[in-house]
Parts: structure tokens; C-alpha cells; sequence
């Protein structure tokens, strides 16, 4: 009998194999999340053409056109270029911006070297001195002093004073989202009390509300001639009102851990402090990533309420640009070009989470 070899069956590719299985598994797994693909599908195709259309395609990229010859039938880039300086520096002085750039140039070169740092205790202490030091070099370099001209708050603007808030509000609120967590769970009914009452009274209230309350009504109490600087008022506005969210987020966390974790760290001999810090908060950070990477992403998109009390951010700035009689009727171009900003700032975040998600897992897989 002869025996005739077999042939040799064609095996996809790996990639395309891995592709198929993703497709199959997130978006045809079953026939109402096909339908809702096919839906979403559509949409996109009705949507997505005229957005481009209008942004690229029937844009005009001629920089130095003015408003009459850059037209009206897709986005006027010269727009953008003649009022790039505000969008981002808001009215900081022209012979001054090298300090603004200098603070973002070392907020690159601070999350570079930390991606470099390999061992996990160097990086801790790398970030926890990167905290301590940081805002201070930057509030010298912003602010002024030291042998630099002092620029005042209120020419503060763009994206600088919107970073700066969210900057701030998020380094502030996050070690004091920790302790009023603790203090919700703590067995001492007064810091319980005092936590509880914090936390649900500020998260009952709108944040505009505690921007009105810190721009409008704290002034009444000081004295006369006492003036406190209207963005720092506005920073711990946002600071407390983040701090409530912080708080109920990383007291899920703490939540979710099991009891066994608190026995085992209690049959070990550990004090309060060392089975807090070592073996009960890692856990709830680790697995409260998402929703803490959430809170300060809001926190990042309520800067732009700043407007309402007098301080010029990114939005702000693009009403004072339009209004500009050179380039009347250009709202659209500049709120999409700030929209496209603050979404490249935001999906960054979401992704670096990500990252952070997959990096602290400890699930088999």
C-alpha cells in the first residue's frame, strides 16, 4: 500500500490569528454585541468623515492667512497659530515663557528617569522626593523669586494654569484621600464621625459651588485690607472637594481586601501602622488603580470651572481670543483645538492606568 504524504495545512500568522480571537472575543461574542458593533459601525461612518473633512481635509494650513480669506468651509489653522502662545501661556510675559517651559521640560524629564528606575524601593523614594521637590522648584519658577521677576497669578493662563491646578489638586488630595479613608474605617468613633461628615457633606455639594464659596465668601472673613490670592483659593477649593472623592474610592478599596489578610498581619505581630502601610493599603491602591485614575481625570475636566470665577483657563482663553475683532466668529476652531489638547492629556492618563493595572497584577494567568 502506498503511503503518500500529507500536506502540509497553511497556519495563519500569530498576529492575525491573536486579531481574529480579539474581534471574535470583544466584539462578536454574541448577537447583540454584534449588532451593537455593526451599530456603532455606522455612526462612526456618519460622524467620523465630516469631523475630518472639516479638520483636515477642507482645512486651510496657510498660517498666515487672516479671518476674511481663511473661509468658513473647514477649520482655519491660521487661527490657531496666531493665538497658540495664549492657548497655552495664557498673558505670562513674552520675556518669561522660558520659565514656563522649563517647568513642563522637567515634568518630561522627571516621568522619563522615573521610567528608568527598575528596582521598586528606588523608584518609591524617586517619586516620593520628586513630590516634596518638584512643587516648590516649580512654584519659584512660575511665581518668581529668587533673582526672578515676580509674575502675579492672575497672568496666569492655558494650558499652564489648567496643569497647574490639576497638578496640584491631584498631589494634594491623594495622601489626604488616604487618611480621611482610614479615618472612616478607624474604630475611634470621632475620627469616624469627623470623616463621615466631611466626606458626605463635600460630595453633596457642587464643586462650582465651593469655587463661589472660596472666591466670593471666604474674603468676608478677613480682615480689612487682607487679600489672598484668588487662584490659591481656588486650588484648595478643588483640593477638599477632590479629597471626599479620594476618600470613598480608596475605602472601596479597603473594602474589597479579605479578612484574612487583616489576621494574617495581626498573627504576624505587625503594629497598626506596619500592617496598614505594608500589607493592607498596597492592596487597596493596587486595586482601586482604575477608579482613582477616573477621580483625578474628572478632577483634570473640572478645572475648566475656573472660568466662572474669574481665572482665564484654556476655555476661558478661547472666548478672549475670539472676541479678538481679527478673529471674530472662530469659537468652533478654538474649542476643538483645546478639546483635541485635553483629550490627548486624558486618553495619556487612561493608558499610563492601564499600564499600572497590568504592572501590580498578581493574578495567574
Amino acid at each position: 500500500m502506498a503511503i503518500y504524504p500529507l500536506k502540509e495545512t497553511k497556519q495563519p500568522p500569530k498576529s492575525q490569528t491573536k486579531a481574529v480571537l480579539w474581534l471574535k472575543d470583544n466584539l462578536f461574542s454574541s448577537i447583540s454585541n454584534a449588532a451593537l458593533t455593526f451599530i456603532a459601525l455606522y455612526v462612526i461612518y456618519l460622524l467620523l468623515p465630516p469631523i475630518l473633512n472639516w479638520i483636515i481635509f477642507d482645512a486651510n494650513f496657510d498660517l498666515t492667512a487672516d479671518n476674511q480669506s481663511c473661509g468658513r468651509d473647514g477649520m482655519c489653522w491660521a487661527f490657531i497659530n496666531a493665538n497658540l502662545k495664549m492657548f497655552i501661556y495664557g498673558f505670562y510675559p513674552q520675556e518669561e515663557l522660558w520659565r514656563v517651559n522649563t517647568m513642563f521640560g522637567l515634568i518630561a524629564a522627571l516621568i522619563v528617569f522615573g521610567s528608568l528606575i527598575k528596582k521598586s524601593q528606588y523608584r518609591v523614594h524617586y517619586i516620593i522626593g520628586s513630590f516634596l521637590i518638584y512643587p516648590v522648584v516649580a512654584f519659584v519658577l512660575l511665581y518668581g523669586g529668587l533673582g526672578l521677576e515676580i509674575v502675579e497669578t492672575d497672568k496666569w493662563g492655558g494650558l499652564t494654569l489648567t496643569v497647574v491646578v490639576a497638578t496640584i489638586g491631584i498631589v494634594a488630595s491623594f495622601p489626604l484621600g488616604i487618611l480621611l479613608a482610614l479615618g472612616r474605617q478607624s474604630e475611634m468613633r470621632v475620627v469616624k464621625f469627623i470623616s463621615v461628615i466631611y466626606i458626605e457633606f463635600v460630595r453633596g455639594v457642587p464643586l462650582i459651588t465651593i469655587l463661589f464659596m472660596a472666591s466670593v465668601v471666604l474674603p468676608l472673613f478677613f480682615s480689612a485690607g487682607m487679600d489672598f490670592d484668588k487662584l490659591l483659593r481656588a486650588v484648595i477649593g478643588i483640593t477638599l472637594f477632590q479629597t471626599a472623592y479620594i476618600a470613598e474610592v480608596i475605602r472601596g478599596g479597603l473594602q474589597a481586601i479579605p479578612k484574612g489578610q487583616y489576621e494574617a498581619a495581626d498573627a504576624a505581630g505587625l503594629s497598626f501602622v506596619q500592617k496598614t502601610m505594608l500589607v493592607i493599603l498596597p492592596q487597596a491602591l493596587k486595586i482601586s488603580i482604575p477608579n482613582i485614575v477616573g477621580s483625578f481625570i474628572a478632577l483634570f475636566k473640572d478645572t475648566t470651572l475656573l472660568l466662572i470665577i474669574g481665572l482665564f483657563d484654556m476655555l476661558a482663553i478661547v472666548g478672549a481670543a475670539s472676541s479678538n475683532s481679527n478673529w471674530l466668529g472662530r469659537e468652533t476652531e478654538g474649542y476643538v483645538f483645546v478639546a483635541m489638547i485635553i483629550w490627548v492629556i486624558l486618553y495619556s492618563m487612561s493608558r499610563y492606568s492601564k499600564r499600572l493595572e497590568v504592572r501590580f497584577s498578581t493574578e495567574h494567568k
